[in-house]
């Protein structure tokens, strides 16, 4: 078998460049380890939860022990299923700070400045207001994904809001618009109360064009032959045979999964490489290093009134809101229930939001564990742009082992100071008169915990991950030894191959990494396509005096 491109991983990039390259004419070759993505599992937004934890459409893999966390190892979900983990993520849509973009720019990502990227965005999306305002002029019209709001029924989301405005932030109608700090709606990949997938927006309608194929199997190495990728083996059914690749190959298997295959392939770190029996190609030491991710906590509150999800939390109330979804695709499961949100800044000098928050009307944990309390709300808070970097490894040299993951969370002061301060300030959001009404009591971490102490005990036990890896392959330019992709994404030494997923953030983003995923797929496109979207001179908000003030 053989395709002009050959892609490793139906995910969020990889759907996104299927779509793209067979559009323009090109022959795509689509491989993907998992399966079918049919079902209500995946595809009702408020079954979030069970995805995730489904080995059938997860890959299992969970972090080293993390020396600053107490030995915990955490869950480290990655979709294995076509649309990766489009599919079974939260749903929640955040395009980034324009400053993240900036940001990769000067540290050598060149034409990936957000003036680069924003027109990838607005390419992307299909935008759907829904009633709550926003910035139509940022957004995208007529884009294959789909972003909408949820109804915010519930005055939870409204008292949320409030409390902000209150504590004194600013509001704003559009996170993902010109202004990104401040309380406001919450987007997501939803439309018609379907879960809005990379699978769904683009590998379908790619599928349907005769130029566009999709295999199952495991990738098992790219082929280099002379410094030039010319294929990937793979094994199905027991087998392992060649897929040739006439132009180029590309990974998009994911920031866990592309270093993993690249090393597997004898480019990376030659020391590891010799370790363990592998031939060199090219002797690339970032190939797995600048592991980065988010991680949160749940600060939750027990609510005074009954009006949370908990009521619907048993076998009678899951089974209406699924008979009402499967036969009408409305009512609660047609939402993530991530229906508010906010961004903002921990401490004056800090020039753009480095906290976010998702808002919850239900106290939960993301395995479907409710609190004991019953009726509450919580709110997840964890810092933007964590200084610690992590790595993944090969164990072996076995393309069926799962890679050596280690994070390296919380490895600096500056960790513990801005959790502290994700913690502090989220008690006095909830403080706020527009939650008198509301609040009962703390729930965790528990308002006897006050000290610096105290605190750090809570984040050690009870952070986890946000789900949000990314940095192993990181963009740079070709005289940056930790490179490994140039800023067309083509893997410096080795001709004929790309990367193009999350895994060449040189830094992780503002929020959620679903959005920046495609948009990176969309934009690696037009790269190997050699075109370019005209830059954009729109000029986005910011606070007038963050050098002085936190808010």
């Amino acid at each position: 078998m053989r395709a002009d491109y050959v892609i490793v991983g139906a995910g969020s990039a990889g759907c996104a460049m299927a779509y793209r390259l067979s559009e323009a004419g090109k022959s795509v070759l689509v491989i993907e380890h998992g399966g079918s993505d049919a079902g209500p599992l995946i595809q009702m937004p408020a079954a979030l939860s069970y995805p995730m934890n489904m080995r059938t459409y997860d890959w299992g893999y969970k972090s080293a022990p993390e020396p600053h966390l107490g030995g915990r190892e955490l869950v480290c979900p990655r979709g294995k299923v076509i649309g990766g983990s489009s599919s079974i993520n939260g749903m929640v849509y955040v395009r980034g700070h324009a400053g993240d973009y900036d940001h990769w720019a000067e540290s050598g990502a060149d034409g990936w400045s957000y003036a680069d990227v924003l027109p990838y965005f607005k390419r992307m999306e299909t935008w759907h207001e829904g009633g709550h305002g926003g910035d139509a002029d940022w957004r995208g019209k007529d884009g294959p994904l789909h972003i909408s709001r949820g109804p915010r029924n519930n005055p939870l989301h409204d008292a949320f809001v409030s409390a902000g405005q209150q504590a004194g932030y600013p509001a704003t109608d559009d996170y993902n618009g010109e202004q990104q700090e401040g309380f406001g709606p919450m987007e997501m990949t939803v439309w018609k109360g379907r879960r809005w997938s990379a699978a769904n927006a683009y590998l379908k309608p790619a599928l349907k064009r005769e130029n566009c194929d999709l295999i199952r199997a495991l990738a098992r190495k790219v082929i280099i032959e002379d410094g030039r990728a010319t294929g990937v083996e793979i094994e199905r059914n027991g087998q392992v045979q060649v897929i040739e690749a006439r132009i180029e190959v590309i990974l998009a298997a994911s920031s866990l999964n592309s270093p993993k295959l690249l090393m597997l392939s004898g480019i990376g770190p030659a020391a590891h490489l010799v370790e363990h029996g592998i031939d060199v190609v090219a002797d690339r030491a970032g190939v797995g290093q600048n592991l980065q991710d988010h991680l949160e906590v749940y600060m939750q509150m027990a609510c005074k009134q009954p009006i949370t999800l908990y009521k619907y939390w048993n076998l009678l109330g899951k089974g209406m809101i699924g008979a009402q979804w499967l036969f009408t695709k409305t009512g609660l499961g047609a939402s993530n229930q991530f229906e508010s949100a906010a961004f903002i800044r921990s401490r004056a000098g800090v020039d753009y939001p480095d906290i976010q928050y998702h808002f919850l009307p239900i106290a939960v944990r993301y395995d479907g564990q409710v609190a004991a309390e019953g009726h509450g709300f919580q709110a997840h808070v964890g810092p933007m742009r964590s200084p610690s970097r992590g790595a993944v490894t090969l164990r072996s040299s076995d393309p069926r082992d799962a890679p050596h993951i280690f994070f390296n969370y919380m490895s600096t002061a500056q960790d513990w100071e801005d959790f502290r301060a994700c913690l502090r300030l989220t008690r006095e959001i909830f403080a706020q008169e527009a939650f008198e009404p509301f609040v009962k009591h703390e729930i965790q971490p528990g308002a006897d915990l006050q000290s610096d102490d105290e605190l750090d005990g809570f984040i050690r036990e009870h952070a986890e991950s946000a789900y949000h890896p990314c940095g192993t392959c990181k963009m740079g330019r070709t005289d940056d030894p930790m490179a490994v992709v140039d800023s067309e994404c083509r893997v410096i030494g080795v001709d004929g191959l790309r990367v193009a997923d999350s895994s060449i953030f040189p830094r992780i983003t503002n929020g959620n990494l679903n959005g920046p995923s495609i948009m990176t797929g969309e934009k690696a496109s037009d790269h190997i396509l050699g075109r370019c979207l005209a830059r954009s001179n729109a000029a986005p908000w910011r606070h007038a005096n963050w050098e002085n003030a936190q808010r």
